[in-house]
């Protein structure tokens, strides 16, 4: 099993696992973590997703054990440079990537499908393609410029550098910096609040919302904030919100995607 899965307290835990070559992306890990994806976004029992790897890493990046074919041309019509037939921001639920360790490559480039980033900081991070004779991948080129900037995106990867938790916080590309043994607990705890205190419904229009916006023009984002907020409004999980704050009890939230949403 490239990809372990774990269910509890609302809280879905999928680890990349190979630890003999350091959790080296392959096609197999492809697919089971796309697998692990759809799961996640069909299952109503996961209100929040963790994605970590196996130490001593989190993603050694692309197996090179092929040696010089490892980027041998492909001529089947079905490459995709993706990596994955299902990403993280596809999941209508938050997904929290827990790095703690070294991500390199796509290593790297999947975290970028997460909604939240924790970094080790003692750990090595980079696009390094472009040293390897190819290029980032895995929507790399959409994902990166928008939470670092396009300056600090173009460095990354047209550098190919390597730079370890801190830089990365300052490059824009995760929001916490952590001891490597604190970065899973703290994705968990994360994770865990959001299960109980956030109402599914609303967590997933505001995502959805949030990775349309690059699309979207000002005007575009207040008629969709508002047509999801109306029909938010009124709903019993927006009753049960303001009822469970004022009474100081946790919420007991009703609305299901399965049955409740009403996005394609």
């Amino acid at each position: 099993m490239t990809v372990l899965f774990d269910v509890a307290d609302g809280v879905a835990t999928i680890t990349l696992h190979r630890p003999e070559v350091r959790n080296a992306f392959n096609g197999e890990m492809a697919e089971m973590l796309s697998d692990a994806y759809r799961r996640c976004d069909q299952d109503d029992a996961i209100r929040a997703v963790v994605l970590t790897g196996t130490p001593p890493a989190f993603c050694a990046g692309a197996d090179l054990r092929a040696g010089a074919e490892t980027f041998a041309a492909r001529e089947e019509p079905t490459f995709s440079a993706a990596g994955l037939s299902m990403t993280a921001w596809q999941v209508r639920k938050p997904v929290i990537a827990a790095v703690n360790g070294h991500a390199i490559g796509i290593g790297f480039t999947m975290t970028l499908h997460c909604d939240i980033r924790f970094f080790a900081a003692d750990a090595k991070y980079g696009i390094v393609q472009v040293r390897r004779g190819v290029m980032g991948d895995s929507y790399s080129h959409w994902t990166l410029p928008r939470s670092a900037g396009l300056s600090n995106a173009a460095e990354i990867l047209l550098t190919g550098r390597t730079f370890d938790g801190r830089a990365a916080q300052e490059l824009g590309v995760c929001s916490r910096v952590l001891p490597n043994d604190e970065v899973l607990p703290a994705a968990l705890a994360l994770a865990r609040d959001i299960a109980v205190n956030t109402a599914p419904l609303s967590v997933a229009y505001s995502k959805r919302l949030l990775w349309e916006t690059w699309n979207l023009d000002a005007a575009a984002v207040e008629a969709l904030e508002t047509e999801y907020h109306g029909y938010l409004m009124g709903s019993p999980d927006a009753r049960e919100g303001v009822v469970a704050f004022l009474e100081g009890r946790d919420p007991k939230w009703t609305g299901r995607l399965a049955n409740d949403w009403r996005l394609p």
